[in-house]
């Protein structure tokens, strides 16, 4: 039998032990933090409007749960039905092997209504600018039975509101019930519209069933985009059925190859779930395996690596060969008709003049031209090349006009981009944060961007290595959720579309995915949807929670300590030095980071840690 249970005293959850006068009142820890504090403590991410409550709870009977869909549109059925689906069984995933008790449990109607803005019976696309809002209401109106009602404007948001009910729902195994708040509303809506998760599959290859347990992830914290970075030197693992010998070489086997067949199946399930994908195929840049025998590329069997590639191995597509746009539109070609999408990646990373330079033929194409083999005519040759690309592009999508987005580099500083790429066209994916002139000049040129700055974004290091290497800093969640946009990116509010957690898999495969991704993406997640004043130390509790949530749904999320420090609210957190500084309990790799109460919240004090022997603790953690 259960010793403890919790009681809410002054807004935190205290332990206490159970005895025959408070046994019926008795709650579990979980169920205390739905209804202890100054917000629903199960709830990731925060929701951003009004939430007011009640902390009564109801038993509900997880059988007798109904859904109704109002319009029931034919063509809406079956997302519908595998969301339902999904729901059920992550309720069923509260419960535990034992028999529930059903005394006085009521029954669960969930209504959930349309408010159609366009007046369509298609399903809208997750398009950058839908309205993803909703409101939730939760009442006990009719005796028996719990009413939760959402209202959205097109399913994307109501499918949130439905995964904002789950977590209002939780297992007490104290009294053996299944149990709801008696009474909840609540209006909520994202700070941002690009909600962001990069994975690499070229550097490492990931199972389709790892993909869809990290769209699961995804899904529960409301992140909206999944930006994948399918193609690099290392490997060609996407199916060109136009250009079979590109993976036929350039995959790592034939096994580790993504078909047709498993591409439209990632699609669908990430839709189900309020995610878009975005392909990425980088270029010119970052080719090498699938390219050797074509003939397209330069500096590939380069005795140097450090002088022409920024990692092995060496490839660059060659804007001068014959032949290389029409292999470029062959492959644009199948990922539209795959990915259905209106923005598209084009890479366009890490482009070596040297790796160009050494090429003769390119050399004897720019003589021609009577071009200088100078730095500004390689970047022009670069311009080049992404215009030409471009025609690719907008020659299969006609007349539609995809939005492209690039990374940061030479071609988006001045003065090339004011000649190259159009402010109405192209969103630019910042990772260096560190010029902050060549930001500004980004963004008052008017330019849309994405922030993925390395410093607190790139989740591609293990802790291992952090601790060989003290000038990489391992990204714990507490930095990711210091990393508030408005002080990465100050005063350009319009501009921002959001963020994307960035995963290289220099360190990562599909063994150590989630433990590299969860729970630091949830604290990118609720920065991106909630846009909270709140610092990591405010969240702590709830942070803790919501790792044992990701766990229970099957996703192995890091570990962030000690079981008792999520039994004991705030005992992790201790002041050492005055009033003024708290210090954070559970350190990152090489970091143990100071909190100034007077000062802003991102006035972050950043010390070397000598504590080798703790660091060693929390890797093996």
């Amino acid at each position: 039998s259960i010793i403890y249970g919790y009681e809410c005293q002054q807004n935190k959850c205290i332990k206490v032990e159970l005895n025959k006068q408070n046994l019926s009142d008795a709650l579990n820890l979980l169920v205390c933090r739905m209804t202890c504090g100054k917000t629903i403590g199960t709830l990731w991410p925060k929701p951003r409007g009004t939430v007011e409550y009640e902390t009564s709870l109801l038993p509900i009977e997880g059988n007798n749960i109904e859904f109704k869909i109002i319009p029931q549109y034919p063509k809406h059925i079956k997302i519908w039905n595998t969301s339902k689906s999904r729901f059920m069984k992550m309720l069923h995933k509260k419960l535990p092997d034992n028999n529930i008790t059903k005394t006085e449990s009521h029954s669960l109607q969930i209504v959930i209504i349309i408010i159609d803005e366009e007046n369509t019976e298609e399903l809208p696309k997750l398009a950058l600018n839908i309205n993803e809002s909703y409101k939730l209401m939760i009442t006990n109106a009719t005796g028996k039975i719990v009413l939760a009602k959402i209202e959205a404007s097109n399913y994307y948001g109501a499918r949130h509101g439905l995964e904002t009910l789950a977590q209002l729902i939780a297992y007490n195994d104290i009294t053996f019930q299944l149990q709801i708040l008696s009474s909840v509303s609540l209006s909520d809506e994202p700070a941002f519209k690009w909600r962001g998760l990069l994975l690499d599959t070229s550097r490492n290859f990931y199972s389709v069933n790892a993909i869809k347990r990290t769209l699961d992830a995804m899904a529960m914290v409301k992140l909206n985009t999944f930006h994948w970075h399918l193609i690099d030197s290392q490997s060609f693992s996407m199916e060109i059925k136009t250009r079979p010998e590109l993976s036929k070489y350039g995959a790592y086997s034939l096994r580790k190859t993504y078909t047709h067949k498993d591409i439209a199946e990632i699609v669908e399930y990430a839709r189900v779930r309020g995610i878009r994908i975005i392909p990425e195929f980088d270029a010119p840049a970052h080719v090498y395996e699938g390219w050797r025998n074509k003939n397209l590329t330069a500096c590939l069997k380069v005795n140097s690596m450090r002088n022409y590639c920024v990692e092995p191995p060496c490839g660059q597509l060659d804007p001068t060969a014959n032949g290389i746009f029409i292999v470029l539109r062959d492959i644009y070609k199948e990922m539209f008709d795959l990915f259905d999408v209106d923005v598209f990646h084009m890479g366009g990373s890490d482009v070596s003049t040297p790796c160009w330079k050494q090429s003769e033929s390119i050399n004897n194409w720019m003589n021609v031209k009577g071009w200088p083999l100078s730095e500004p005519y390689f970047t022009h040759l670069w311009a080049n090349f992404q215009a030409q690309a471009l025609q690719q592009i907008d020659y299969m999508t006609k007349p539609k006009n995809i939005s492209i987005i690039l990374w940061d580099s030479r071609l988006t500083e001045d003065p090339f981009i004011d000649e190259y790429l159009k402010k109405d066209r192209y969103f630019i994916q910042i990772s260096d944060f560190t010029e902050k002139q060549k930001v500004t000049n980004i963004l008052n040129r008017g330019y849309h961007i994405i922030v993925s700055n390395y410093e607190s974004l790139f989740f591609g290091y293990s802790k291992a290595n952090c601790i060989k290497n003290k000038n990489r800093p391992y990204i714990n969640w507490k930095k990711v959720y210091e990393n508030k946009i408005d002080y990465v990116v100050p005063g350009y509010p319009s501009q921002v579309l959001g963020a994307e957690a960035i995963v290289w898999s220099w360190q990562v495969d599909e063994h150590n995915l989630d433990q590299c991704l969860w729970p630091k993406a949830s604290a990118l997640a609720e920065v991106l949807w909630t846009e909270s004043e709140d610092n990591f130390y405010d969240v702590e509790s709830r942070i803790l929670t919501h790792r044992e949530y990701l766990v229970a749904n099957g996703i192995d999320g890091e570990c962030l300590g000690p079981e008792w420090c999520l039994q004991n609210e705030d005992e992790c957190l201790f002041s050492r030095m005055g009033s003024v500084m708290e210090k954070a309990y559970l350190p990152g790799c090489s970091t143990t980071i100071l909190y100034s109460k007077s000062s802003l919240r991102h006035n972050l004090i950043v010390l070397s840690s000598s504590l080798t022997f703790l660091s060693h603790f929390f890797v093996k953690c």
